[in-house]
């Protein structure tokens, strides 16, 4: 369907197939295990949610037409579109989609928190939901979520690709096999797929969006997924034209492509389309603090007085410039990222570059000039090396030695969810638009992960709390804000950067939009002819 052949015996493809590269391959096409992001672009395309996020972060109707909270706060009624259709596929009656119903969104949801599925996402819900009948369908057309305790942020957590409603009869025809014959309501529907060659999505002719002229979605014919593992070949594709966007630019290529200031160098302007966005992503170093841990029982880094003399004791400004090209925004408020509605930089204070105020904290701590403190180890992952040198460099300067180790990604993670790396480098995405997923991070009540440096505070935890309480927004904002500055005055972390969604585009990919999720949105993208 998406090939052609071509008189020199070369195959060219379909110019409304949309190309890109996915450099880990793809575990999974079931969006009960949509962890990370080279599963959550495949399952956005196949799949649907009841809400959705647009590219401003607001929560949009999706699967649900519009929906109704009751009054105290703990029953949302979700009123479903009339007009949608599970893909055609074997496991119906003369493999046609049948139409997707309320059963099929109780089922999908209460999937994520069967314990026999053992979804990676089956936390979404903790502590959250009601115990009893948390999801119910009122009829084919209504569905009723019910919550143990108000919880502002759920709207988020439904549009978490998750929560995608798939079709129980796929599932029981394909049982383990279902990861790779997705059957979803989505824009897109799944052709073929060779593990480690290459995914192709048709298009899904009976999808049920329109544009603003009544014209339906996608535009595009399909999409074709390549599973190159090298960053040099899927950049040196891209230039090639064969495929339609990189995300993110290594490092070894940046300079070629980009300047300081984060702009096109002369060479590449007109010749791609260089795209940046917020990106709900905050990249830091973590602290472990855990008083009862040995790790502590004789590192300066129990002391808040040096925690905090580490996050003035090195220039992020600089570092984003010479490292990064100018792409990111150096970290200098709290842990919640620009591009969220309750950042506000004026509001949290964070730390800036200033070594007199370090070495001060320093000899405060009992260490003038560093004199007496061990080498810090700090651990992190190679191709954040060259930032960790770079901050290792600024703090000796100022009597603060630290160790660089690098250490494979997945010992890494290993290391922080045991307690067992004491200084660390970490990145926090957001799981859906709300200061709250940030914030969780150090809530007293919440295991590793996501509380991996195992922060502890009973004003942080107060204020948190008041915030999942409050209905009113404005205000909801302001108790994250004090959340958010208790926890960084006492620098369980050292943010870096508020990371950018960074895309080469080809100047013929029209109607294809970054997002603060990084999502890859391709509903509305068209090539040129």
């Amino acid at each position: 369907m998406l090939l052609v052949s071509c008189g020199n015996g070369r195959e060219k493809t379909n110019n409304q197939v949309f190309h890109y590269n996915e450099i880990t391959g793809i575990a999974s096409l079931d969006p009960a295990f949509a962890k990370n992001q080279s599963v959550m672009w495949p399952v956005h395309q196949l799949y649907n949610t009841l809400v959705q996020v647009d590219d401003s972060l607001h929560l949009v109707p999706s699967l649900a037409v519009w929906w109704e909270i009751s009054d105290d706060r703990l029953h949302y009624t979700f009123h479903l579109r009339n007009d949608v259709y599970f893909h055609d596929d074997a496991c119906f009656h003369d493999g046609k989609g049948r139409k997707m119903v309320a059963a099929d969104v109780v089922y999908s949801l209460s999937r994520i928190q069967d314990a026999r599925v053992a979804s990676p996402g089956a936390w979404i819900f903790n502590d959250k939901v009601s115990a009893e009948d948390p999801f119910v369908a009122v009829d084919d057309s209504t569905v009723r979520v019910s919550l143990a305790s108000p919880y502002n942020p759920i709207l988020g957590i439904l549009s978490m690709q998750y929560c995608s409603v798939v079709a129980r009869e796929a599932v029981e025809k394909y049982g383990a096999d279902f990861r790779r014959h997705p059957v979803g309501t989505g824009p897109f529907r799944l052709v073929a797929w060779e593990e480690g060659q290459s995914m192709v999505m048709g298009k899904n002719e009976n999808y049920f969006e329109t544009d603003s002229a009544g014209n339906h979605l996608p535009y595009l014919a399909g999409i074709q997924v390549s599973f190159f593992d090298s960053k040099a070949t899927e950049f040196l594709l891209f230039r090639q034209g064969k495929l339609e966007f990189i995300n993110d630019i290594e490092s070894s290529f940046k300079d070629e492509v980009l300047n300081k200031r984060g702009s096109l160098r002369k060479e590449w302007t007109g010749k791609v389309v260089l795209q940046l966005n917020p990106y709900l992503n905050t990249e830091y170093l973590g602290i472990l603090v855990d008083s009862s841990n040995p790790l502590l029982k004789q590192s300066p880094l129990k002391q808040k007085l040096v925690r905090q003399a580490i996050n003035y004791g090195f220039d992020r400004r600089k570092m984003i410039l010479y490292l990064r090209n100018s792409l990111g925004t150096p970290a200098e408020s709290g842990f919640v990222p620009a591009g969220l509605p309750s950042f506000d930089s004026s509001k949290v204070k964070g730390y800036h570059y200033d070594p007199v105020k370090s070495r001060q904290l320093l000899a405060k701590a009992g260490f003038p000039n560093g004199a007496g403190l061990e080498p810090i180890k700090l651990t992190t992952i190679a191709i954040y090396a060259d930032m960790a040198d770079f901050i290792s460099k600024q703090l000796g300067e100022i009597g603060i030695p630290v160790q660089v180790e690098t250490v494979q990604k997945s010992l890494l993670l290993q290391m922080t969810a045991n307690s067992t790396a004491l200084f660390f480098r970490g990145s926090w995405i957001a799981d859906y638009p709300d200061a709250e997923n940030y914030l969780s991070v150090f809530y007293s009540r919440n295991p590793a992960p996501p509380n991996y440096t195992r922060y502890k505070s009973k004003v942080f935890d107060e204020y948190f709390e008041r915030a999942l309480r409050e209905t009113n927004d404005s205000l909801r904002y302001e108790w994250y804000r004090r959340a958010d500055q208790v926890m960084i005055d006492d620098a369980p972390v050292v943010p870096l950067w508020y990371d950018q969604v960074i895309r080469l585009v080809q100047p013929g990919v029209k109607g294809f939009r970054p997002n603060g999720l990084n999502l890859l949105e391709l509903r509305r993208a068209r090539l040129d002819q």
